[in-house]
């Protein structure tokens, strides 16, 4: 099947995370810093995924405390916009479509973790 959370980085995260999360994406030289290995990031939180943390980082819609400036697109607004255009007239709840699209996000860097 489909594998939704994969889709969505590929599309979205591998250019400048790389396609295996370590952080050399195709655009890294036009970027001012390096993005982070995601493979790593439950290793470097005592073995747990920042879920939390991940969520607004992908979000973006109230800044990270100790991220200083943004350097990652705002992916909550861009889903926000994509599900108006998705959705047009039909009426939904664009927090539910962003959420969604966050969380299998999530559930695929999760995946990509290293032991």
């Amino acid at each position: 099947g489909a594998d939704l959370g994969q889709r969505e980085y590929m599309a979205n995260c591998a250019s400048c995370h790389g396609a295996n999360g370590k952080g050399q994406g195709p655009n890294v030289e036009f970027l001012k810093k390096s993005p982070p290995d995601l493979t790593t990031l439950a290793k470097n939180n005592g073995g747990i995924l920042p879920a939390a943390r991940l969520y607004e980082s992908i979000d973006g819609s109230k800044d990270v405390a100790g991220h200083g400036t943004r350097d990652m697109p705002t992916w909550g607004f861009d889903y926000r916009v994509k599900a108006a255009e998705y959705y047009m007239d039909v009426p939904y709840n664009p927090e539910v479509y962003v959420r969604g699209k966050i969380l299998s996000l999530i559930e695929y860097i999760n995946r990509i973790q290293v032991k």
